[in-house]
């Protein structure tokens, strides 16, 4: 059974259809559709899948579909593959009323997001995302843009879509690495502000990774219901917004350190989620228990809990990059206590090193 949730921005308010067989029903986009032309946005990974099977959709609805198919892959999250959606709009002369439909994991949704906010001044915009890191993460919330070689999502704009369309579905033919790199979102939900959640997930990993479609669906609507609840109270994180970035400056560090791609986001979060566990404790916040427990259940999840060894210097170099950084200082989301993160900005250097020391791998 399809579930909705509202994310409440007054007049740009946008529903998260949530469901399997989604792609199916041209009902849903026709109320977003205000023309008879659309763009899909998608990759070489995605399109094979799903591509057609969203066209079928639209001509049912007699709306003529542009395929813009890009290369796969957070190494192309770039100026150059930006362009490549910008040369496709412009030589088929779509208008400001032809919107762009994101269909993809995040590197799509961020990248076709930041071209429908620029492209003409603002087109509109529809995720339908198909990784579960994008249906429970990225899709929402409006956060669009693409990576510096200085900076992951350095570039980019607050757009928020039309509507978002989350296929449980699309689910089945995702990679287990990107599965896994989807609950790492997951579980930040949990261990920021819904600790009833977190102890849902400690009770159903099992199924997850067994691809159950209810509790699927379930780990979806919860997220989603966090995350839109954040992104009402706060669109353009000027304060709560900024705790959705548990693990994450760290892990834009791994990313950025590593080379975009080598490790998948969620990987790199997960492990940067276990470094904020470790500063919690540091801080005096967390028990030695509580990081266990943090470190254990990402375990489960089959996510790593040890990061590349980059070097203190080179950490310290690409989080001070980070967006959070206020006034040349580094602020970090910790954990106040297991379902309670707060955004501190006075960690001192020797517990921050210690953190980065004790938690890469070891020769």
């Amino acid at each position: 059974m399809m579930q909705t949730l509202t994310v409440g921005l007054k007049e740009r308010s946008y529903p998260i259809h949530i469901g399997s067989g989604l792609l199916a029903d041209g009902g849903l986009l026709s109320a977003h559709l205000p023309g008879k032309r659309a763009a899909i946005v998608t990759n070489t990974t995605v399109a094979p899948l799903y591509l057609e099977k969203l066209q079928r959709t639209l001509q049912m609805i007699g709306v003529d579909s542009v395929p813009v198919i890009l290369p796969d892959g957070e190494a192309y999250k770039n100026t150059e593959t930006l362009n490549l959606i910008y040369d496709a709009l412009l030589t088929h002369r779509c208008e400001r009323k032809t919107p762009l439909i994101a269909l993809g994991g995040g590197v799509i949704g961020d990248m076709t997001g930041f071209a429908a906010a620029t492209y003409l001044r603002g087109v509109p915009f529809i995720q339908v995302p198909t990784t579960l890191l994008s249906q429970v993460d990225s899709s929402v919330g409006g956060k669009t843009g693409i990576n510096h070689p200085l900076g992951k999502n350095m570039i980019g704009a607050f757009y928020q879509p039309k509507l978002v369309l989350a296929d449980i579905e699309t689910l089945d033919t995702l990679p287990d690495n990107e599965l896994s790199a989807g609950l790492a979102e997951i579980i930040k939900y949990g261990l920021i502000r819904d600790l009833p959640f977190l102890f849902w997930l400690e009770q159903n990993m099992d199924r997850l990774l067994a691809r159950d479609k209810e509790a699927l669906q379930y780990a979806v609507l919860k997220s989603c219901e966090n995350k839109a609840e954040v992104v009402a109270a706060d669109e353009r994180e000027s304060g709560e917004r900024a705790l959705l970035n548990l693990g994450h400056t760290f892990g834009h560090a791994i990313e950025s350190g590593m080379g975009y791609g080598v490790w998948l986001h969620g990987e790199a979060v997960a492990a940067g989620t276990v470094m904020a566990a470790d500063l919690s404790q540091r801080m005096g916040w967390l028990s030695a228990a509580d990081v266990s427990r943090v470190r254990a259940l990402l375990e489960r999840a089959k996510l790593p809990v040890v990061s590349p060894d980059l070097g203190i210097a080179k950490y310290l170099e690409y989080m001070g990059h980070d967006k959070k950084v206020e006034a040349g200082k580094l602020r970090f989301v910790l954990l106040r206590q297991l379902g309670k993160a707060e955004l501190v900005g006075d960690v001192s250097q020797a517990l921050l090193e210690k953190t980065i020391t004790d938690c890469v791998e070891k020769p």
